[in-house]
């Protein structure tokens, strides 16, 4: 675990910065599969690719848009950088190692013993209707909704295995504006929900939207904090009825008096599957200094290695944040110059 100190002037200095989450980064193995799983399937967009050729592997970022919307921008263009990183919203990043479709590679899913990384999700207005059509479409299911304790909610698999929720959207929602489903969540299991909100609500200036309580007092106790970026609204959305997707931290009760506990953040050797979220910020080296001060990990200093003007910190489950300057030219020209060893691809 990284060794995380609250301090409230270094996390003022960070919220002053405007972090904003913008990626959930997932290894895969063959991206014509996985592309047509996310944009044919849960209907979303393709809005950037960075190709690497000479370090092999590639970067595809997909998001939710609004219904109607369309994306006139080419994947892989100046323009499309440039949209990508100073997206107000959250996007999936698909990383590539060439050849991983055609030989012995497979992805760590998570969900075993001692895995942080849970699932992603997807909001719509109808689970069961949902889950007849993907199933409909060759979709397979760990859960289907009607399926043990937990009704009106399924788990699909995704082409790797990774776990894909199906979750009721709330009611009401303009049908104008939101399409058939919406990326709506990332999951990750934290051992002190209140060091992970210091770091990600009091830090990161992620809005806690709810949080709830299930089990309390039995061996099986857990609670679930779900947090957000809020950008130009006056309101607080749920997570049923917020449009961009939400941070779910679940917190199984008493690992934080295990001394011995921790989780795998998904770049363990063996079990590389979750990679990594990002934030945006206007300043990554000023980021980094309110960083030092609490005294995170860092995976990578901004002036790190040839890869200049990006960091990756630990959070205090030791899971992998990337922190990008908005506007994101730098990281362009960084990730051209280093490639796969910081990023943890291979």
């Amino acid at each position: 675990m990284s060794a995380f100190r609250f301090a409230e002037s270094a996390a003022a200095k960070c919220r002053a910065l405007r972090p904003s989450w913008q990626q959930t980064m997932l290894r895969i193995k063959d991206p014509k599969k996985s592309l047509a799983y996310y944009t044919k399937i849960f209907g979303m967009t393709l809005i950037d690719v960075y190709d690497f050729p000479d370090m092999k592997f590639s970067l595809y970022f997909l998001t939710t848009l609004p219904k109607g919307e369309e994306y006139a921008l080419t994947p892989g263009s100046p323009e499309a950088h440039a949209y990508n990183w100073g997206l107000k919203g959250t996007t999936l990043e698909l990383t590539y190692n060439y050849g991983s479709e055609s030989d012995d590679t497979t992805y760590h899913a998570g969900n075993e013993e001692r895995d942080g990384f849970g699932h992603i999700a997807f909001n719509t207005n109808d689970v069961y209707e949902a889950c007849a059509k993907l199933e409909e479409q060759g979709v397979t299911f760990k859960k289907k909704p009607d399926d043990g304790r937990m009704k009106g909610l399924a788990f699909a698999y995704d082409p790797d295995g990774y776990w894909v929720e199906i979750v009721k959207r709330a009611d009401g929602m303009d049908d104008a504006v939101f399409p058939y489903y919406n990326f709506s969540q990332t999951m990750l299991r934290v051992k002190d929900p209140e060091k992970s909100l210091a770091f990600y609500r009091d830090t990161m200036g992620m809005t806690l939207l709810s949080q709830k309580t299930l089990g309390e007092g039995t061996d099986w106790g857990f609670s679930l904090y779900f947090l957000g970026t809020v950008q130009d609204s006056d309101e607080t959305p749920t997570p049923g009825s917020s449009f961009h997707p939400c941070l779910e931290l679940t917190h199984n009760h008493g690992t934080e008096s295990d001394a011995s506990f921790a989780h795998n953040s998904g770049n363990e050797e063996g079990r590389k599957g979750f990679g990594h979220i990002g934030f945006l910020v206007d300043d990554v080296y000023e980021a980094s200094k309110s960083f030092e001060e609490m005294g995170c990990e860092f995976v990578k200093q901004p002036d790190g290695g040839s890869m200049k003007g990006l960091a990756f910190v630990k959070d205090p489950d030791g899971y992998w944040i990337e922190i990008i300057k908005r506007g994101g030219e730098q990281r362009i020209d960084a990730m051209a110059a280093t490639g796969t060893e910081v990023y943890g691809l291979k």
